[in-house]
Order: structure tokens, then sequence, then C-alpha cells
């Protein structure tokens, strides 16, 4: 494509994917450009619910794709992106160009080419790419436009029917077979087995103990450390040295208690001299600069950043731009960026903290897509954090300087010195000679560690060396003398679990999706249920023990984690166009010469057992079943009698050991506390412990057959016990009769409103107790007020703001007026977080912003991009039958569309993808 004049005559329609990103670039554009965005996909695969009645029973019918052509997709806009894409048509109408500059990886290719698709433009259409929102880089950008490339679309497009595919074609098994509502994924199952598989090495592991000795000898007024390394030459027992099952694994001394205590009374008596001493360069070099696995792996580890935050926080300082793009794989610099560090580099540590030739990193990963650069400081000149101060969100301000330090760093020398090594020996002792060791670093030349030193995950050993010692300076048969000696007893510890940050890591070696889905992976498992965190630690549930036992029983390829990675490499090749998605699909769903097939495999495991799926031996005659209303002990007692016990909610899998399940499964049953009779309806009213908690319960006595004395089993339509739970300040060993009769009670009727003539109602809520009339709502203070509130006090609280009871009531910040609904902006706490509101919008504050440093300008953006979303998504009205079906034509056969005047890129099989509303 020619390179496109920036002389104007008319006006361009840009199109970006954020609001944000749209204004920066808009300013670097200059007149005539008018610049708006999409707010990321405008259109997407359509429900299979949501179809057209004619096409549900048709080939589109299953996965809102046709597999028996093609695997064409049938999409549609959105209900929240018609309004988005109704203005983008309007500003279409008064353009004479239209620039596609959304993200430059197959995701933003994709969303160019759906609007494309949608707008269908009449004036001549480009795309625009960069790195960095830099004026030079948009200025060069504009001034080498391209067409969409189409393979990248392919690619993205395959991935999506994919996942499609997968998720509906699994999941039903899923909720047949485990519980209802889970969900299967392409990477998200694979990423619960890893956490899951951790977990079951934690529960296998048998810890070990052992001991090790430290010692402290003196030479030449310098006291340093040294530990016990081979007694009569044999090598001491370290933690790394034992297996997971609590085995030695080779030749080596393993110190007991007693032993330990008798050596190192006859070592305080022992002589010491220097064996020997080892002295050997030492070298390090600096990081490569940031790829997105690496910086979520970082900022987790450094600033404690969940994966999704990060990325958020990534995505504001990219919009807004101070760094570059944060979705890539690539560790690689630009010239202008290498030259940008060396000059930053020698401004603050002089011109000798650079080498002689600039430093070139290179990615490891052969799956590595779109090539972008390294994610680094915007520009050719990089802004130093304190710049930034007050520009950014506090947040975004520690995440800028990271990736600031590691890019001036890793443009940086070597840091050098020397690694020295003691030997010494003792005397001989009754066990032989002990021999010990100590090691210490020196840094003669600091490099690049002035600037940055990477972190890393803490060792799972607690008796590795630390060396950094300073060790004096002695030769061979220099005496030493002992200043103290310590010992130590030690257990090994089973493999730590998976925080996010060592998870992106396994997920990254693995090749097991892309960096850029981490976030929305991680967060995934957590939505679902699958795991739990604790402590920054990710702990698998139950329910995902289950899940993962039926899909390696069953599915075990689509869990595979080198299968995983080669789906991945097979999307690598359609995004190079080495491959076609069409064929590749096929085999996937349908089966080839090496493969089954997702719908013959699937098929095959109808008669498989969801009791036994569920139930995980944990002790002798014990085992845990995975329930639908969670986790649950069953066994038979000691009269050989069926029996279920709970299992505490807090407690974790590799907690529940044999002993733990033996105790809670044998632990004597409270007994329920029967308070009285109900005066109206004669039932006991008793004081129960349940899995969530103490309760009152209405005791409805079982129905005994007089002739056979059994108990009859009631009928499904039973009207179920009266329950309520006791309140969070109340103990069930001392609540009483009177209190359990009001707690039943309840909902209670307060009264009448005078003036509107409605029943105003006390309710006990999730979220905590509040008060109704008719459809309006408003919270209590607390729990006691159920009981106590008047008629009077409940009219004045409705007097009140919906939210006077709550923080809400009173803003957390105050802005000027909305410049769209010319209402004040103010920030306030809700329910579910923090949001902004000008009185008509709300909008959450996303999880990387913070309200201390919520500006007037962000505030504005967030209720824009709520209003472009649009009102929430309610339950689709059943549409009419649309008039007229996509075509369906064979996938070799597509026509390429018109071209516009500026190489307008070829759309595919239009009408096999024409939306049912646009």
């Amino acid at each position: 494509m020619a390179k496109a004049t920036t002389e104007k005559t008319g006006t361009t329609l840009v199109i970006v994917e954020s609001p944000a990103k749209g204004k920066t670039i808009e300013k670097y554009l200059g007149e005539g450009y008018k610049v708006l965005a999409s707010v990321g996909h405008i259109r997407d695969l359509v429900s299979p619910k949501e179809l057209p009645a004619d096409l549900k029973k048709g080939p589109f019918g299953k996965f809102a794709v046709d597999i028996e052509n093609g695997f064409e997709p049938y999409y549609v806009v959105g209900a929240e992106k018609k309004k988005t894409v109704t203005e983008l048509k309007r500003a279409l109408k008064d353009a004479d160009e239209l620039i596609l500059a959304t993200d430059e990886d197959r995701e933003g290719e994709a969303i160019a080419w759906h609007l494309l698709e949608v707008l269908k433009p009449k004036v001549p259409v480009s795309r625009m790419v960069f790195n960095e929102i830099t004026k030079d880089a948009i200025q060069h950008a504009r001034e080498n436009t391209r067409e969409i490339n189409m393979p990248l679309v392919d690619a993205q497009e395959t991935r999506r029917i994919l996942d499609r595919l997968y998720g509906y074609e699994v999941s039903p098994v899923l909720w047949r077979k485990v519980r209802a509502g889970l969900s299967a994924g392409r990477v998200q199952s694979p990423t619960a087995r890893l956490i899951v598989d951790r977990e079951r090495e934690r529960m296998a592991f048998v810890s070990a103990d052992y001991w090790s000795l430290k010692a402290e000898f003196e030479a030449e007024s310098q006291v340093f450390p040294a530990r016990l390394a081979k007694l009569d030459g044999v090598k001491i027992a370290q933690g790394s040295d034992f297996n997971d099952a609590g085995e030695i694994q080779g030749v080596r001394e393993r110190l007991s208690a007693e032993g330990i205590e008798k050596l190192a009374a006859e070592l305080k008596d022992a002589a010491y001299r220097v064996a020997g001493v080892d002295s050997k360069p030492y070298r390090r070099r600096p990081s490569a600069p940031f790829m997105t696995s690496t910086l979520q792996q970082e900022a987790g580890r450094k600033l404690k950043f969940t994966a999704k935050q990060t990325m958020s926080l990534a995505q504001g300082l990219y919009e807004n731009g101070y760094i570059t793009y944060m979705r890539t794989d690539s560790p690689n610099l630009s010239s202008q960026a290498i030259s940008a560090a060396r000059k930053q580099a020698t401004e603050l540590y002089g011109a000798g903290s650079v080498p002689d030739k600039p430093r070139l990193y290179s990615g490891r990963s052969k799956n590595a897509q779109e090539a972008h650069e390294a994610i680094r400081p915007a520009g050719d000149t990089f802004q130093s954090p304190k710049q930034l101060a007050g520009k950014v969100s506090s947040g975004e301000l520690k995440l800028y300087e990271l990736i600031w330090k590691r890019t001036v760093a890793s443009q940086m020398i070597d840091a050098t010195g020397q690694t020295a090594t003691i030997t010494i020996d003792s005397s001989a002792t009754s066990s032989g000679v002990a021999q010990f060791s100590a090691s210490g670093t020196v840094i003669t030349e600091p490099g690049f560690l002035q600037a940055y030193e990477e972190s890393s995950e803490k060792s799972r050993y607690d008796d590795q060396d630390q060396g950094n010692t300073k060790l004096p300076d002695v030769r061979e048969n220099d005496s030493l003398g002992l200043e103290s000696i310590e010992t130590k007893s030690h257990s090994t510890t089973p493999p730590p679990r998976y925080t996010e940050a060592s998870l992106v890591k396994a997920l990254e070696e693995l090749e097991i999706g892309r960096p850029s889905t981490y976030a929305s992976i991680i967060d995934t498992i957590l939505r679902r249920g699958f795991v739990t965190l604790r402590g920054g630690a990710l702990v698998p549930n139950w329910i995902a023990f289950s899940t993962i036992k039926l899909l390696e029983d069953n599915l075990g390829e689509l869990v595979d984690y080198d299968f995983t990675a080669s789906m991945m490499n097979d999307l690598d090749e359609i995004a190079d166009g080495s491959a076609d998605r069409v064929d590749w699909l096929t085999g996937f769903y349908f089966g080839n010469e090496t493969h089954k097939g997702l719908r013959d495999t699937v098929a095959g495991i109808g008669d498989v057992d969801a009791r036994e799926v569920n139930s995980i031996p944990v002790a002798e005659g014990i085992t845990l079943r995975v329930g639908q209303y969670g986790p649950y002990l069953e066994g038979t007692d000691e009269k050989g009698e069926l029996k279920r016990a709970n299992v505490p909610e807090e407690l974790a899998p590799d907690e529940l050991t044999p002993e733990k399940a033996t105790e809670l499964f044998n632990a004597p049953k409270q007994e329920d506390r029967v308070l009285g009779q109900h005066p109206e309806t004669g039932l006991d009213i008793a004081v129960k412990n349940g899995r969530f908690g103490p309760y009152i319960e209405e005791v409805v006595p079982d129905k005994v057959d007089p002739e056979t004395g059994e108990v009859k089993a009631k009928p499904k339509n039973a009207p179920k016990p009266r329950r309520a739970s006791l309140f969070k300040r109340m103990e069930p060993e001392t609540v009483d009769f009177e209190t359990a009769l009001q707690l039943l009670s309840l909902p209670r009727t307060v009264g009448t409103d005078p003036d509107t003539g409605e029943e105003i109602q006390a309710r006990p809520g999730r979220y905590g107790p509040f008060l109704t009339r008719g459809a309006d709502t408003r919270s209590l203070d607390n729990e006691d007020q159920l009981l106590t509130v008047t008629v009077e006090e409940a009219v004045e609280r409705f007097k009140q703001p919906k939210y006077a009871g709550r923080k809400a009531a009173s803003a957390l910040k105050e802005f000027d007026n909305d410049p769209v609904s010319g209402k004040p902006i103010k920030v306030k706490d809700g329910r579910f977080g923090p949001y902004v509101t000008d009185g008509t919008t709300n909008a959450t504050i996303p999880r990387g912003d913070s309200v201390d440093e919520m500006t007037f300008e962000r505030a504005v953006e967030l209720l824009q991009i709520k209003r472009d979303k649009g009102p929430a998504k309610k339950p689709a009205a059943k549409k009419a039958p649309a008039k007229k079906a996509p075509a369906k034509k064979p996938a070799a056969k597509k026509p390429a569309a018109k071209k516009a005047p500026a190489k307008k890129p070829a759309a595919k099989t239009a009408a096999a993808k024409k939306t049912t509303s646009e």
C-alpha cells in the first residue's frame, strides 16, 4: 500500500478501541481527524438460544457456528454496542477516509475486520498500527498504513470458534456429572489442572526431619559463619536432598537429635584449620526488558499486584502514552529505545555504566506472535518516575517505575566481583573429621544492580546459603578460633502452592495460552469457584478435583499440557498463513487419522458414573463426596450404619489428612437443643448447627407407618420447616425461646406508612438487614433493628437518600459537572465497591484505579464508557424469525468483496457472517 499523505482536504475518521487512547491520539493527528472508540469488539458470536427460529434446528443451532459449511460463525452486534455502531456510522457519513487503528495483535486485527464488515464504508480504508502512543510513533504509523492482515483475523476467529466448540461440548458434561453451572475451557481447564496437580503433590507429600549445625569462626579479628558440610567425608543431608516421599536421595549423613548434640559437644573442644580457599570471578547479567508474562510475575512479587490489576494499570499507562504496548511476547528493544535507555543510564550512573555495544535480547518462546517491542517507557527520551508523579495514579506510578528501572538496567554493564569459598576442617571427633564451608561474594562493580535487581520466589528450603558474607583473607593451614556452635532442627516442606506470579511462569514455560490472556484465565477460575485465593496462594476447591478427575479420565487430551501447547502452535500457523482454519477446525471437531475429534470423544462418555467422579478416598473407610451443596465425608460407623460429616469450609484439601478426616468423621454430633414448642403450631423449636453456621428451625416430626414402624418418605411438595439464622452477636448455647420466636417471625411487618398506605417490612438479607416498602428499599444499621425498628423510624429512613445508612450516603470525592449530563460528578462507596456517578449513570471504579488518585478527567471517561455500553442486558425476548437466513456457502468458494479505492482488505464471506442486527 502506498504511503498516505498527511496533507488534508477533508475529514478522516480514525477508530481506536478505547476513549482514553483516542484522546491521546487525536491531539497528535491534529486538524482534519476525528478519533472515536469502538470500546473493544462491536459484535461477537451470538448465543445459540438467540438465533433466529429458522436457524436453531440447523447446523448453526448448537454453537451458532455452521459446523457443516466451513465453520462459519453467526455474528451479531450486541445490544450494548448498537449505540456505538450508530455513532460510528454517523461519523463515517461525513468522512472521506477511514483509518482502523485498533491494537496491533490478533484481537485488534479482528476488531478492525468486524468494524469493516459492519460499517461497510464507501470511502478509502486503511489499517494503522503502532507500538506506542507518542507523536513520532503516530505520525510514522499514519504514513505507513497497510491492509487488514486476514491470516491474523483467521487465527483469532479460529480461536473464538475453538473456544465455543470446547466450552459448549464439554461444559454440559460437567453439569451432568459434577455440578450445574460449571464451565470448561481450552486454557482454563489445563490451568485448573496445574493447581490441582500441585495440591495432589502436597497431599502425597511426606515430611522428613533432619538437623543442621552452624558455627562461627574468628580470623584476623573478623567473625564469619560457616555450615557443617561433611562428616567423615560424607555430605550432610539438607532439605534439597529429600524427595517428596521423605527419602534421602544419594549418599548423605542424616543428623539426628541425639547425634548432633554429641557432635556439637565434641566440636566445642576441637581445633580448626583452613583446609582450602577457592576464589572464582562472579558475573551477573541484567534481566531482559519486560514482556507481558515477566511484567505480571515481577509486579506480583515486588508490588503484590494481581495479574488482572497489573494489566489494568499497564493499559492505562499505554493509552495515555507513557509506555509501549503491554501485550507482547518479545523482550526486544528498538534502536530508539536502546539509545534512550543508554542515555538515561549514563546520566544517572556515569559513562562507565553502559557497555561499549548495545545489549540485544530475543524471546525464548517459539510461539511468539505478532512481534512488538518489549514493554518500556514510551518515546525516544524516557520520562523519569518523578516526572510522572501527579499525572498518574499511585498504582500506575509504581508499575511505571518498575518498567522504567528494568528498561534502563537492561542496557547497563554486568555486575561483577569475586565469590570465595573457605573449607574448614576440625580435629578428629568420634564421628570423624567435621568439615565446614563458608561462602561469600564481594561485588566490586555493581553495574546494573545500581538501577534494578530482579526478585525471585522464596526458596522452598530454609537451610540454603545466603552467599553474601564478607570473608577474611586467610590461607590454607591457617588456624581459626571457634566463637560459637548452633544446632537447628528442620522439617522438609511440601511444594509451595502457586501464587499468581509462579502460575504465570508455569503457564509460560508450558506454553499454555497467551501471556495477554493469563490475567483473565486466573480471574475465570477464581470466579467459577475452582480456586480460592488465600494469602496470595491459589488453593483448589474440591469441585476442581472432581472436574479435573472427570476430564483426565475421559477427555485427557483436552487437559494435556502438551496438547494444549500444540493448539497454540496450530493457531500460529494459521496466523502466518501456513495452515487453513477450516481444515484445522474440521480435524479438531470431527477428527482425522491422528485425532478422534471432540464430537465423538464427548459422545462416548455418557455412561460415566457421576458418583464415582465425585468421590475421593481420604482415609480407611471414609470417602469425600463432592455434593451439590459442598463437600462432605461419608462412610460407615462402628455399627455398620451410613454416616456423614461436614468438612469445614476453611479446610484446604491438603489439610484433610487421613487423621483429620477420621477426627471429623468420628466427632460426636452436636445434639440439637430444643427451646420449646411454638405456641401457634405446637412444633418443637430447636437450635441447630449447619455448614453455614447456627440457626433456628421449627422441627417437623417424621411420619411413621403404624404397622411397620418405618419412617415414611416425605413427599416432594411437602412444606419445608421454617428456619432463621442467628444474628452474628448470638451464641447457640445462650439463645433463648423468646428470641427464637422473634427470629422465626422474620420478615417482620413493621406497620403501614401513613403517607403512602404501603406496608413496611423489616427483612434479613444476603448483604445485611433492610426495609421494604413496595418496590422501595432502605438498609438498616444492624440486625437488632429488624426486631426493634418502629413505623416512625422506618418512615423517616425512607425519607432519606437510598444509601443514607451506608458509606455511599456521603461522597468520597466531588467534581465539577459532567460535560454530557451537566450534573455534578461524585465518587461514592457502594455495596460492590467505590464508583463514580452523576446521579444518572453509575460506573464502577476499576480495580487498578485508586479513589485517592481519581481525577475529573478519569471520572468523565468512566461515565462515558458506561454510557457507551448501554444499560445492563436483560433476558432477551423471543425474536420473530429472521426474514432471511445467512447464505450457506462452502468455505472454498468465498468471494472476495469489492475493494475500496484505498485497497480495502478482502472481506470474508459476508453473507455467511451477516449479523441479524446491525
